[in-house]
């Protein structure tokens, strides 16, 4: 078990090196295991909606066992999920989500592409999905993605054939999967797409089945499997150390910010997929039965086959430098295929292999993490031959300039260091998820340049070229440019090299409430991104408001340091929602933009630079009461939000809840899921009702029920059913069922107007049962279903109230949605309210 763990720990190790952008280092079994590969000629296309939807069993199967280029094609990035881990939502959510399915692939050997389509939550039916995402546009992508990879096979994570039944974005996915396996191969289908690849038709379409999808594992066992086949995806790989599920266990786990992480498991277990077009194989437990995957497959390359056959066949673990030359012959003859498609792909292939059995070094790190457009960089290399083999690096090319001072024969284990300026051109582009570069709509995210759809991420800001001689035959090998440095507890770390701008602009808080006519100061940080930066900055804002200064100068000496300049903004009497805009001017460079990094340990670090703004709202509300207890669940910014109208929030650790601790608050308010990741919750429930029972004010926001969701007995003072119903259309008419019911009165008088302008939903997980105590005070619904009142429950408890709700709250006040203000308001005051 203690060396079962070590193989573990180094597995985890190398793919945190790799996700770190540190160069890979293989062993003799993952160039063997390469060598397997680049001797299978077969693409599998796997495809969903969501990040965590692929089924990491399957995947690793196909790329491990089959050994097939495996990939998944993930409909959105995420972006309308919550995050258990940080607090990151919407867009930036959708860049950690990217990068942990990017992680994910890692683990389980496939590769990612994404479509435009953007996660705007839970959608009850494709055809609400398929409006908003705009169905023309998906599809064109999906069949932009075949056409390119080329998948033999391609197979859905989801049922075409059961609109309504689950989430619409899920079906959707299937739906388009069905509709593009035949359009992909029609040239009157999107044709502008064929200036740059060609048509495609794949050779089989499945559905990823289960016992989930009939109802029961006893509904399954009684089924007609004609149609299915049944793949053991529980093989062992004695050269790896580990089992197939225990790869797609380590994979799924990656997926942290949606709480994944789990067990590895091991041994045998089935995968049925349903042939949905195509000819069933005769062998029901090969995918690529009937389907050429050899070398003979494309014209020229049986001779290369026989040559990495009998590598494979032979294969030195000793010394895999014995097989160069029979590699580079492989390579020559690679060279003069006709077939593109498949030429650059195993090119690739084999140029890491052939670097992998030399032992060859290559790397290329900047002097600075990032550089400006203008700039100068320093880029360190080292080249290291690790091998008897003759190499030589005859040039290094980046950004068209080549280094001088070469070529260098690279002698056995001697290191070579050399470095190189880099003048970085004026119009070079900053680097960002290149998906958030323009304005998109709900649905949609707009991508201009047709080569990026369907990329997981913005391509290398700079690669350097290595032009090596391997016994005399020329092989050009490109690295990224990537930073490297050290931490004294993490040791040495590599993270992306970056294009950013002289300096970024940032406002502290992305909502400003203006509970009153009087100004507030509003501070901007200015961030230097190069030393001795210099410039002004100006507040942008819209008429009604007014700015003490239009413009203020700043000094900054440091690349890291900050300056906080205040402006004093005053609002408008009447209220009004309005936007501010921070504006950098570096002579004649404008600079709107705000950087926001995202930092975990599981991935590598991110850069995103969005338009820095700031919502401002001149919102007259009441309130009663000042001193509010927060117990944070799933992470959201309520607290924040409250801050803004003047409420005094203090954060409550339930470790320290004990029997009238609570009694100092006006209201407590507990976050969004703390029961499903809140453990201790369990235990000091009893102190919260108590809490109610003496007098207090208890707000409980939304939990998850269901197969991940919590089980509480005693979750309120009576008896209380959650479940999964939900409203997702935030335009959906409210009722107010309860009128004269203080809540919806005191000490703001609530009307339907305070329902119009919310974001995404309405909200999720209302409860569908509760006792005659409880007061239900909305009504909504989503068009075509039943009224739900359980959106917002109030119930006398002792001398106080207890509150349930399932609102989106955690959504529409960050948001700045007056008429949410002031309900939570409201919620706030009901303690004053009884008191009255």
């Amino acid at each position: 078990m203690r060396l079962l763990w070590v193989f573990f720990t180094g597995i985890l190790l190398s793919c945190n090196l790799i996700f770190s952008q540190a160069p890979k280092k293989n062993s003799s079994s993952d160039i063997y295991h390469s060598i397997q590969k680049l001797n299978f000629l077969g693409t599998a296309l796997y495809i969903a909606a969501h990040p965590d939807d692929e089924n990491t069993r399957l995947i690793s199967y196909l790329s491990n066992e089959v050994k097939a280029k495996t990939a998944y094609l993930s409909l959105t990035r995420g972006d309308g999920g919550q995050n258990l881990i940080g607090p990151e939502l919407r867009e930036l959510l959708g860049v950690l989500r990217t990068q942990e399915l990017l992680a994910a692939r890692r683990m389980d050997g496939g590769e990612q592409y994404f479509s435009r389509a953007n996660d705007f939550g839970y959608s009850k039916h494709p055809n609400e999905t398929l409006k908003i995402w705009n169905k023309e546009e998906v599809l064109s992508d999906v069949i932009w993605i075949i056409r390119n990879l080329k998948p033999d096979i391609i197979i859905n994570r989801f049922d075409h054939r059961t609109p309504g039944t689950t989430h619409g974005h899920h079906t959707s996915s299937a739906m388009l999967s069905y509709e593009a396996f035949d359009l992909a191969n029609n040239p009157k289908i999107y044709p502008e797409q064929l200036n740059s690849t060609e048509v495609w038709q794949p050779k089989r379409l499945f559905f990823n089945t289960s016992w989930w999808f009939y109802g029961s594992e006893e509904k399954f066992l009684k089924a007609d499997k004609s149609n299915l086949m049944g793949l053991d995806v529980g093989v062992y790989y004695p050269l790896r150390g580990l089992s197939n599920n225990e790869i797609a266990s380590m994979a799924s786990s990656q997926h942290l910010c949606q709480g994944f992480g789990r067990l590895t498991t091991r041994g045998s277990e089935q995968e049925y997929i349903e042939l949905l077009k195509g000819e069933m194989p005769e062998d029901k437990t090969n995918v690529f039965d009937g389907i050429n995957t050899t070398w003979s497959r494309i014209e020229g390359g049986e001779s290369i086959g026989e040559i990495l056959v009998d590598i494979e066949d032979n294969f030195n673990f000793t010394d895999p430098s014995m097989h160069l030359p029979q590699l580079l012959e492989a390579y020559k003859a690679l060279m003069k295929l006709k077939d593109s498609h498949w030429k650059s792909i195993k090119l690739k292939e084999l140029k890491d292999i052939i670097q992998s059995v030399c032992g060859l070094y290559l790397e290329a790190t900047a002097s600075d993490s990032n550089m400006y457009p203008g700039g100068t960089v320093t880029i360190n290399i080292e080249a290291l031959n690790r091998s008897s083999a003759i190499i030589e690096l005859k040039n290094i090319t980046i950004a068209q300039d080549v280094k001088e001072g070469l070529p260098i024969v690279l002698e056995e284990n001697k290191k070579e260091l050399l470095k190189l300026k880099l003048p970085i051109p004026v119009n070079t582009g900053y680097t960002s998820p290149y998906w958030l570069n323009k304005k998109g709509s709900i649905g949609m995210y707009q991508v201009e340049d047709q080569q990026l759809i369907g990329k997981p991420e913005t391509p290398h800001a700079f690669e350097v070229t290595f032009l090596m001689e391997f016994n005399g035959i020329p092989v050009k090998i490109k690295k990224p440019v990537v930073y490297r440095y050290s931490k004294p507890d993490k040791g040495e770390r590599y993270q992306p090299f970056e294009i950013l701008p002289e300096a970024t602009a940032s406002l502290k808080d992305k909502v400003i409430i203006f509970s009153s006519p009087e100004p507030k100061l509003i501070p901007v940080t200015v961030k230097a991104l190069k030393d001795n930066v210099k410039g002004s900055l100006q507040l942008g804002y819209e008429n009604g408001w007014k700015v003490d200064k239009a413009s203020k100068p700043f000094e900054i000496e440091k690349k890291g340091d900050q300056q906080i300049i205040y402006f004093k903004l005053t609002p408008p009497s009447h209220e009004d929602e309005s936007y501010i805009s921070p504006i950098i001017k570096i002579g004649d460079n404008e600079i709107s933009k705000q950087l926001v990094e995202i930092t975990y340990d599981h991935i590598p670090k991110q850069s995103v630079l969005l338009p820095s703004e700031a919502k401002v709202v001149r919102l007259n509300i009441a309130k009663s009461g000042e001193n509010i207890g927060y117990i944070n669940g799933a992470g959201d910014k309520i607290p924040e939000s409250l801050n803004q109208i003047g409420y005094t929030v203090s954060t409550i650790d339930p470790n320290t809840i004990q029997q009238g601790s609570l009694s100092k608050y006006d209201a407590i308010v507990v976050g969004i899921r703390a029961y499903n990741v809140v453990d201790e919750l369990k235990f000091k429930q009893r102190y919260l009702l108590d809490y109610v029972k003496n007098g207090g004010n208890l707000i409980i926001q939304y939990n998850t029920a269901g197969r991940r969701g919590f089980h509480m007995e005693d979750l309120a003072p009576y008896p209380l059913t959650v479940s999964r119903d939900r409203v997702t259309d935030e335009t959906s008419k409210v009722s107010i069922i309860n009128p004269s019911h203080p809540l919806v009165n005191y000490p703001n008088k609530i009307t339907a107007k305070d329902f119009e302008g919310w974001v995404q939903e309405r909200g999720l997980y209302f409860p569908n049962k509760w006792s005659k105590d409880f007061t239900p005070i909305l009504s909504m619904n989503d068009e075509g279903e039943r009224a739900l009142h359980g959106s917002l429950l109030v119930a006398p408890y002792g001398k106080g109230n207890y509150i349930y709700t399932g609102l989106s709250f955690f959504r529409e006040l960050p948001a700045g949605v007056t008429g949410a203000y002031r309900l939570f308001a409201n919620m706030l005051s009901m303690k004053q309210e009884n008191q009255k």
